[in-house]
This record gives structure tokens, C-alpha cells and sequence, in this order.
């Protein structure tokens, strides 16, 4: 924290630091008599009425009384990676945008709207990397009437915890109602450790066949969702065969782009888990991604998949940033509404909507 020159604690923020990251020391009043504190880092994404709001890397929100800070100070944007592969939030977006690709999409200014039949949120929902190009509610309107005329609910994709991230977003959206449904979160790790492994009993092949599919956890795929799944600069799949007649022991998936290696849908059969088959799959698309010219990896995981969380965390793998969805406010939307509607900026601005879809499946 800040000290001033007689050593004494100091309050060194004001609200027109909202949008830094700041340090916060405040006063915590628990009804006994020792004199607790709590301490806050977070983006400073408001400041009303006495109270500040600070978002943290994971996107939970804090709120403080003005009146119990003891101490407070701006901190470097983005702490100092202390393992893995240095990458911005933008650079780790657009990779992840075109490993899980949208078969139908739109740009808004710097927001990109993505659809594909409702398979997954991150084929389905607003990746905004810059200005829209339009006031907020404007942009808003003609998203919600965008994915109405889809028949698909509206959401916005954003992220915490990184230079870059949304954190401001994530408070403007919660403002206007709309509703934060999954966090997840990315992770990075340096590509070759993960190759290194054992590999045994694992083919890879360009498509995913039937085998591979009668693992996958979303059942029924049909043509939209193959396209999405098999999107991508450069995908591979992975099966370790199971007993005759039955569906493969494990699967994966992985995307190579660049100097990236994106896994994803490592999947095992429960009876078979903690025998490293997972493991087997990851290092078998390592190892073919390496021969690609790869030397980095990227994963997505949910925060409460704890087993995944602690694999990826023993193969060298760290979190990067949060990622969060908001699903729009509940209103009355009508398709015919939506195909009447003018583009942004026309003078036939969208007025307010509401999901015409019903909820799906999350990664």
C-alpha cells in the first residue's frame, strides 16, 4: 500500500481512476474489538454515491464504502507472467474466435456477432474487441434483434483478470440487466512439455467420424455444429479406441494457428478416468502440432471442473484470464420484429428485445 512521508497509510485513488487497477486496504467491522483489514485488487470499474465497485481478475464483483478505506493505490495494469507463454487478451481472443468458428456472422464496428445454430455459447454470442461504433444501448438493441431474427437468445462474450479485458463492459452490461450465465476460464502453457508425455493407443485423424462423435458429450451433432467443430486453421482429433462395439475410451480436439495449439473436447469415459488417457490424447495433438510449428497451448476450462483444472495445472498449464457470458434481459421480442428492423445509425435504431430462444449447452 501507499505511505505517505510520516509513514502513515494514504487513500491515493479518486473516481477519475475508474478503469485503472488499483490496490485497496479497507477497514473490516466484524463487531469485535482487533481492528481487521481486508485487501482488493481489481479494475475500479465505478464510483457512486460513496461506494466503489472493483472488479476482480475473476470477475467477481466487490463492492466498498468509501468510508472504510484505510489505503488505496493505482498498480501496473497486468502483473508480470511468472510461467507460460506472454500473450495479450486480444492475440488469446482472436485465436480462441477462430479455433470454435460461427457459420454465420456480422460486424458492429470492433464487436463481431457469431451464430451457429445455438451450438455452444462461443459459436453464439458478441466477441467485442473494440469500440461498436455506436452508443452502448444502440449496439445492444441491434444485437438482441440480430439474434432474435436467429431465433437464438442473445449474449456478449467477455473477460477479466488481463490487460485489456472488459471489466467496464462486464459493469455496463450488469447495469442494463443483462445476466452473467458461465465463467470459464483460458489457460496457457508452453506447447512441447505437453508433447513429451506417452502417447499410447492414440489415432489421429482430420474428421471427426462416427466413433469420435458417439464419445462427444453433446449427442445428436448435426451439420452446423460439424462445421464449427471442424473449423479452424488447422484441426485434429484424437480417439483411443474402446472395447469392440463401444464408444472410444477418450477424445480430443485441437487447433493450430500459428504459434498456438488450442485443445479442447479431451473427454474420457468415466469408468476409464485416472488412468491417463487424457493425458495420452493431449500429448499425441501436442506432439503433431509441435511438427506444425507450434510452441505454445491454450485451453479453456470451467471454473468448477476441479479434476480438469488440477490435469491441466500439472501438465504446465496457468490461467490467462476469465472469460464470462451475459445473456440479454428477458423482454418481448418477435421475430418479425427483428427482420423489420433498420441496421444501427439509420435512423430505425432497434428498440428493446428479449431472447427468442431457449438456453443451451455451455463451454
Amino acid at each position: 500500500m501507499e505511505f505517505s512521508a510520516a509513514g502513515r497509510l494514504e487513500v491515493r485513488v479518486t473516481a477519475a481512476d475508474v478503469g485503472k487497477r488499483v490496490s485497496v486496504r479497507r477497514l473490516t467491522d466484524n463487531g469485535d474489538t482487533v481492528e481487521k483489514f481486508t485487501d482488493t485488487v481489481g479494475v475500479l470499474t465505478s464510483w457512486d454515491d460513496g461506494v466503489l465497485l472493483i472488479t476482480r481478475r475473476t470477475g467477481e464483483r466487490v463492492r466498498i464504502e468509501e468510508s472504510s478505506l484505510v489505503a488505496a493505490k493505482v498498480v501496473p495494469s497486468a502483473p508480470a507472467r511468472r510461467r507460460g507463454p506472454a500473450a495479450s487478451y486480444e492475440e488469446l481472443a482472436r485465436v480462441a474466435a477462430r479455433a470454435w468458428p460461427p457459420v454465420d456472422s456480422e460486424r458492429l464496428g470492433g464487436w463481431e456477432l457469431r451464430a451457429a445454430g445455438g451450438f455452444t455459447r462461443r459459436a453464439n454470442s458478441v466477441l467485442p474487441l473494440a469500440d461498436p461504433g455506436v452508443p452502448l444501448d444502440e449496439a445492444l438493441a441491434y444485437v438482441r434483434h440480430w439474434y432474435a431474427a436467429r431465433d437464438l437468445p442473445a449474449y456478449v462474450q467477455t473477460a477479466t483478470g488481463a490487460e485489456g479485458t472488459q471489466e467496464l463492459l462486464c459493469a455496463e452490461l450488469e447495469e442494463r440487466g443483462w445476466t452473467r450465465e458461465v465463467s470459464a476460464g483460458l489457460w496457457t502453457g508452453a506447447l512441447a512439455p505437453v508433447a513429451d508425455r506417452e502417447a499410447p493407443g492414440v489415432t489421429l485423424s482430420r474428421a471427426a467420424d462416427e466413433a469420435w462423435l458417439g464419445r462427444y458429450q453433446r449427442k445428436g451433432v448435426g451439420e452446423t455444429a460439424l462445421k464449427v467443430l471442424s473449423g479452424g486453421p488447422s484441426v485434429w482429433f484424437a480417439t483411443v479406441p474402446g472395447d469392440p462395439g463401444a464408444a472410444p475410451a477418450a477424445i480430443g480436439r485441437c487447433v493450430v494457428d500459428g504459434r498456438w495449439a488450442g485443445f479442447a473436447a479431451v473427454e474420457v469415459d468415466p469408468g476409464l478416468r485416472r488412468r491417463g488417457l487424457a493425458t495420452a490424447v493431449m500429448a499425441a495433438l501436442a506432439a503433431r502440432a509441435l511438427e506444425e510449428g507450434a510452441s505454445a497451448a491454450w485451453l479453456q476450462v470451467e471454473t468448477d471442473n476441479t479434476g480438469a483444472r488440477e490435469l491441466y495445472a500439472r501438465m504446465g498449464f496457468a490461467p490467462h484470464h476469465a472469460y464470462h457470458h451475459y445473456r440479454e434481459p428477458s423482454g418481448p421480442v418477435t421475430r418479425a420484429s427483428a427482420d423489420a428492423d433498420a441496421s444501427p445509425g439509420t435512423g430505425g435504431a432497434p428498440g428493446d428485445a428479449g431472447p427468442a430462444g431457449e438456453p443451451y449447452r455451455s463451454t
